[in-house]
Order: structure tokens, then C-alpha cells, then sequence
């Protein structure tokens, strides 16, 4: 629940500080005096959009605190810790910060978060009514989900279950409309894919294998300068020639001979005769390595070419169409062999997935059933509980009535069209809340259907801006009398005008302006005693000092008191 909100520079409000606590709690006070920016207040704390223009006039920027008390574990604590911040002894802490120029910061557990955070948190903290959330409640989703809510785990398992199957329906009913649609494309592409892989498998391309023709398609291009060089080359290093001609060989061995034979004269030529013979052999393995290249040489290179010239040729036709390299073609004939067979088996998996559907259609329209069957009698049950707190809402003889019908159709919510009608007196036609009720008849509908599912919510704080509107008399001493019994079980905030509302709060709380117009440091007062009655009396005539006033206000004090024996 909230224990404190602290405002700054909020709309009209300067600085106040709203003590709440559990129980009943009122806020009140004069026309533009900022009773709603209690609500904006809260609403910027759990998430909602904020615009520069909530700013106070002159103020740089306005700041909303918020202190509640939560759970030591729990989804609550578990997000804030998700992001970084903390709670501390049950106790979370959040703040919201709007720049004048309409920039936002949000602060949860004492750590800065993204405003996200706080709209993750609402749910689980706060459920805000006000005339948006009247509308809301005319909508089919709305009223759906109000029937299913009061339906508590056995129709939220229904409905879990129901889904599974009807996904998996939908799932199979779409890769069937993709197949069938798409068969002559597929076909196409089968083929595409056939003609392909043949010409890839025909050429047979091994990787790397281009790099290897091209150096070999160099070689033999070039076989005469090679065999000549490597003849003219070898004989300059070891020649058998008869003419004299002395060879490279022969003039480093001549050299090693002299200086060895006078090495022993001088210690200093011996390296030198070591290095000399070194390169001798150097000079001869040379020669035998340029004698096995010259034997390598082919004989026949320009047939040779002719073959590579081919080879390549082929790669190059197959790249042209399957490339740009040999690794895509290869990618291409690994991956379009897998797509083939799946493309092949088209009309296999046809046959499959007719019977798929009709087996989860079938699945989904048993789940669908057992869901309807919940629904009636959650919607029954809602519908007696519902009228019988009408009725204690000053509107006897009114009756909602819950519509569970065919919708004609599976959808992802289940089979049914779910609506809430209004019977306004016995007899007559019940008709849509939209058409066939009030602003102040839609209000009491909405507060009897939270007292009635107060007790399977899990959420901790109503909050009702004006949802009084448009009610007074006995039918708003009514509504007092059951938010005072919603208070009970849950935290509940209510700002009113209505003093028959007020008179059941335990905790009131007055938003006041100074005599410029201005709401001063100590713009929310806590009421007690004759603060309060004066309240109560400016509420019933509008003036806070007058004696039928106060009286009027004390009797409904005392009929407030004596109705908490007799709440139900």
C-alpha cells in the first residue's frame, strides 16, 4: 500500500505531502484547489506519460515522491531489483521528475530506471479508476476480462489452455495457406534448385581448386622461357662440356683446393676453406635440383594448357551463374539440397497438416467449449453478486446481466462474445452499459463489480477519481458505505465532492488554497474533529461555518460511524 506521496510544483500545487496509510482515505477540497493532480501525481509514480505543461507555472520542474509498503519478495521486489534498485525493510521508494522543457527521470529503489520500470510496477500496485476507465468498461475486451478475472484459476487455466491449442491451430492453418498458396512458386523453385545442383554436381568444383589451374595454366603458358632458363642455368653451375669451358662447380672446388693447401701456414685461411666447401655443395645440390625440374618439365605442355585452358573454362561458365567463387557454388549445392528435399516433400506435409489442423481445430473447439462452460458460470455468479450490490447502491430492482453467446468463430480469446447489460427495473430489456447506463449509474456498476472482485484481486490500492460523478443523495451515502467495506480488504483513495462519500473515510485528507489563489507549503491538511466537520459542511451547502451545515454534517458523520457495524 502507499504510505506517503510528496508533491512539488505539480499543476497548480506548490508543495504537499498526503499522509495515506491503509483504510478509507478521502481527498476533498474546492474547485481548483488540485484535487486531480492527486491522481496525476500517482499516475506520473506509476508510468504515465508526462507533458511539460503539468509543470507550475515559473518552476523548472516538478517532483513526485512516493513512498509504499511492499512485500519483502515478490514480483514487486523482484522488477526493482531487476533494475538495479532495492527495497529496504518492505519499504519502496519511487520518484518522477518532469523537466519545464517536458524532459522525464524516473528513480526506483534509489536507482535511476527507464519510466518503463514504473509502468511494469503499476499493475502489481495500483488499479486507478476515473471516467477513462468508465469507458473502458464498455468495451466487449474489458467486460471479457472482468467475467474471466472473477473466475479465478480454474477459468485462467482454461483459458492458458485453450491457447496453447488454438496457436498451434493457427500455427498449422498458416504453413498450410503458405504451401498451397505459394505451390507454383515452390515448384519453380524446386526446379530452379534441380537444374542447379546438376550443373554444380556435373562440374564437380573442389575449393581452392581454381587457384591451382590458374598457377598451372601460368607454368605451362611460359614452359620454353622455363626450360631454357633452367638449361642455361645448370650448365653454368655444372657442365660436362669437352670444349674447356669451366663451370661455376669446378672454379669453387679449384678455390677450396688452394686455400686448404696452405691453410696450415695460417689458422686464419681454415674458415675460409670450411665456407668454400659449403658453398661447393650448395652449388651442386643446385645443380641436381635444376636437373630434376628440367626432367619435370612437361613434354607435351601445350596439351597440357589446352586441358587446364578447359578445366577453368568450366568453373568459369558454373561461377557465372552459381558464384561469384567456387565456395558459393559449394554453399549453394549443401543448401539447396536440404531446401530440395523439403520443397519435394510439399505434398507429403500437405496431407500432414490437413490432418494437423483438424486435429487442433478440433483440440482448440473441446478447450473452447470447457472455457464457455466456465464462463457462464462465473458470469452468472458475477451477475447475482454484482445486482445484489446494486441494489444496496440505491439502484433496486437493477440487475447485470452477463452474456456469455457465440461469436461464431474461434478467436484467440476463446468462442464466446462476452458482454455486461444493464437491466434498469424488472421487465424491461437489458441493453449495453455504453447504451443503457448513466455516467452515475455506470459508476456504482463499476464500484459494485470491484467490491465484488476485491477478493480475488491482488492488487493492494484502488484509487476512484470522482466516480461519484453524477450520484448524490441516499445512492452516495450507498457508495461510501461500500468503499468503506472495499477499504477493508484493500487500500482505497477516493477523491470526491461528495461529502456522503467522505463521511466514511478513515483518513481525510483537504486540499486547500491560500487567499491569492495560490495552494501554499501546507496545501494538504489531515481532518480531524471539527476541521472536519467544517469540511463536511462546506461540502453539503458550501459553506464550512453554517449551523444546519455542521448539524447536517455531524448526523452523517454519526450515520457513517454507525454503518462501519453493518458493513458488509
Amino acid at each position: 500500500m502507499i504510505e506517503e506521496i510528496a508533491i512539488r510544483d505539480l499543476g497548480v500545487i506548490g508543495r504537499a505531502t498526503l499522509p495515506l496509510g491503509p483504510g478509507f482515505t478521502a481527498v476533498t477540497g474546492e474547485t481548483g484547489a488540485g484535487k486531480t493532480m492527486v491522481v496525476t501525481a500517482l499516475g506520473l509514480l506509476l508510468g504515465q506519460r508526462a507533458e511539460s505543461g503539468i509543470v507550475r507555472s515559473g518552476s523548472a520542474q516538478a517532483v513526485v515522491d512516493g513512498r509504499w509498503v511492499v512485500p519483502e519478495e515478490g514480483s514487486v521486489v523482484s522488477r526493482v531489483r531487476d533494475a538495479g534498485g532495492d527495497v529496504d525493510d518492505g519499504e519502496l521508494f519511487l520518484s518522477r521528475v518532469v523537466s519545464a522543457e517536458g524532459r522525464s527521470r524516473a528513480v526506483v529503489g534509489g536507482r535511476t530506471a527507464p519510466i518503463g520500470v514504473l509502468g511494469d510496477l503499476a499493475d502489481h500496485l495500483v488499479v486507478v479508476h476515473g471516467q477513462s476507465e468508465q469507458i473502458r468498461l464498455k468495451s466487449a475486451q474489458a467486460q471479457r476480462a472482468a467475467v474471466d478475472a472473477h473466475g479465478g484459476a480454474p477459468l485462467a487455466e482454461a483459458a492458458t489452455s485453450y491457447r496453447s491449442a488454438y496457436d498451434a491451430w493457427q500455427a498449422a492453418r498458416a504453413e498450410l495457406d503458405e504451401i498451397t498458396r505459394d505451390r507454383d512458386a515452390r515448384r519453380a523453385e524446386a526446379e530452379a534448385l534441380r537444374e542447379a545442383i546438376d550443373e554444380i554436381e556435373a562440374v564437380s568444383p573442389v575449393a581452392g581448386e581454381l587457384d591451382e589451374l590458374d598457377a598451372t595454366a601460368e607454368r605451362l603458358s611460359n614452359s620454353e622461357d622455363l626450360r631454357l632458363a633452367a638449361v642455361l642455368a645448370h650448365e653454368i653451375l655444372s657442365t660436362d662440356a669437352v670444349d674447356g669451358t669451366r663451370d661455376v662447380l669446378s672454379l669453387v672446388e679449384e678455390a677450396r683446393r688452394q686455400v686448404e693447401r696452405v691453410a696450415p701456414h695460417d689458422a686464419a685461411l681454415q674458415p675460409i676453406a670450411d665456407l668454400l666447401a659449403e658453398v661447393s655443395v650448395q652449388v651442386s645440390e643446385s645443380s641436381s635440383r635444376l636437373s630434376s625440374y628440367l626432367g619435370s618439365l612437361d613434354a607435351d605442355a601445350a596439351g597440357d594448357l589446352e586441358v587446364v585452358q578447359t578445366r577453368r573454362a568450366e568453373i568459369g561458365s558454373l561461377l557465372r551463374k552459381h558464384g561469384p567463387t567456387v565456395d558459393d557454388a559449394l554453399r549453394l549445392l549443401d543448401e539447396g539440397s536440404r531446401r530440395l528435399v523439403e520443397l519435394d516433400s510439399d505434398d507429403d506435409r500437405l496431407v500432414q497438416l490437413d490432418d494437423e489442423v483438424e486435429q487442433f481445430r478440433a483440440e482448440a473447439e473441446a478447450r473452447a467449449s470447457v472455457l464457455t462452460d466456465l464462463r457462464r458460470a462465473s458470469g452468472a455468479d458475477l451477475s447475482s453478486r454484482v445486482s445484489a450490490e446494486l441494489r444496496a447502491l440505491a439502484m433496486a430492482g437493477a440487475e447485470i446481466v452477463v452474456e456469455v453467446s457465440p461469436r461464431g468463430e474461434l478467436g484467440a480469446s476463446g468462442a464466446d462474445a462476452v458482454a455486461l447489460l444493464l437491466r434498469p427495473h424488472p421487465g424491461s430489456e437489458p441493453r449495453p452499459l455504453g447504451k443503457g447506463a448513466s455516467g452515475g449509474e455506470l459508476s456504482r456498476v463499476m464500484l459494485a463489480l470491484e467490491v465484488v472482485m476485491a477478493g480475488s484481486s491482488e492488487v493492494p490500492t484502488f484509487v476512484f477519481d470522482e466516480v461519484d460523478a453524477g450520484v448524490g443523495g441516499a445512492a452516495a451515502i450507498e457508495i461510501g458505505r461500500r468503499l468503506a467495506a472495499l477499504a477493508e480488504r484493500a487500500q482505497v483513495i477516493v477523491v470526491t465532492h461528495l461529502a456522503q462519500v467522505a463521511a466514511f473515510a478513515t483518513n481525510h485528507l483537504r486540499v486547500v488554497k491560500d487567499a491569492s489563489g495560490e495552494v501554499t507549503a501546507s496545501s494538504v491538511q489531515q481532518l480531524d474533529g471539527d476541521e472536519r466537520v467544517a469540511e463536511m459542511a462546506r461540502l453539503l451547502s458550501g459553506l464550512p461555518d453554517s449551523a444546519s451545515g455542521l448539524d447536517h454534517a455531524r448526523e452523517l458523520l454519526q450515520l457513517a460511524s454507525a454503518g462501519a457495524d453493518r458493513r458488509p
